[in-house]
């Protein structure tokens, strides 16, 4: 008898949709298989920011204002399914440009938190309505120490919120963790400021950059689709 001879059959390579095959082997005589290929499981989509890595894929978009391949595609779908926020109007579009005002920031941090209960349920800020949307969002927020108010009598729940307070917010909700040896690159940031250990540590986390190379942008008014790109980079 001959005996095989074998000859190789080349392995096909999954795709996102479609299932690939382990290198076989038949022989080249009689064609009779002696390596059985096997099934590579199709690989799916590996969306970034609504766009496929690895083909040309594109996530829809629950939202006609979040284009695939927006910075904050990703984030937005994460607040949507984490119930931290919604769309605006209809349903059908985010406003990603809006700008944050404090009341919606504290809440936005209090349900990425899992919405807890505050301890008490009164306040002497006079300008907090009982049963708003935000309301156990702030009394959550002062007990946690995550921000006080404008005053003692006020909160300023409409008054909007700047790059600096937005990372502060968030610096102490997640504890005032520890900040490593970074170096400040930024001149508008001073490293004894109220916001300079927060702004420091969302930098190393990479959290947020500055707006250009030296400037982080501390008065700058931070809009929901930077606030929820803040939020799903701290939580992620």
């Amino acid at each position: 008898a001959l005996g095989h001879t074998e000859e190789i059959i080349p392995a096909v390579e999954p795709t996102c949709t479609e299932t690939g095959l382990t290198e076989g082997k038949k022989c080249s005589v009689c064609q009779e298989i002696t390596v059985q290929q096997e099934v590579i499981a199709a690989l799916g989509h590996d969306f970034v920011n609504g766009d496929c890595s690895r083909c040309d894929a594109a996530e829809q978009s629950r939202f006609v204002d979040i284009p695939a391949g927006s910075f904050c595609f990703d984030a937005v779908e994460w607040a949507v399914e984490k119930g931290v926020t919604t769309g605006t109007g209809d349903g059908t579009t985010f406003n990603p440009e809006g700008k944050c005002i404090r009341a919606d920031v504290v809440t936005f941090l209090w349900r990425a938190a899992g919405s807890p209960e505050p301890t008490k349920n009164e306040t002497l800020f006079t300008d907090l309505q009982e049963g708003a949307y935000y309301y156990k969002a702030v009394l959550w927020a002062v007990e946690q120490g995550v921000t006080n108010g404008l005053s003692e009598t006020t909160f300023g729940p409409t008054a909007q919120c700047s790059r600096a307070q937005v990372v502060t917010f968030l610096y102490r909700a997640m504890g005032e963790p520890k900040v490593g040896n970074v170096s400040n690159p930024f001149t508008d940031v001073v490293a004894d400021a109220w916001y300079g250990s927060a702004v420091l540590w969302a930098v190393e986390n990479e959290i947020t950059n500055g707006v250009s190379a030296d400037a982080f942008g501390v008065e700058r008014t931070c809009s929901r689709a930077q606030v929820v790109t803040f939020l799903y980079r701290a939580y992620n």
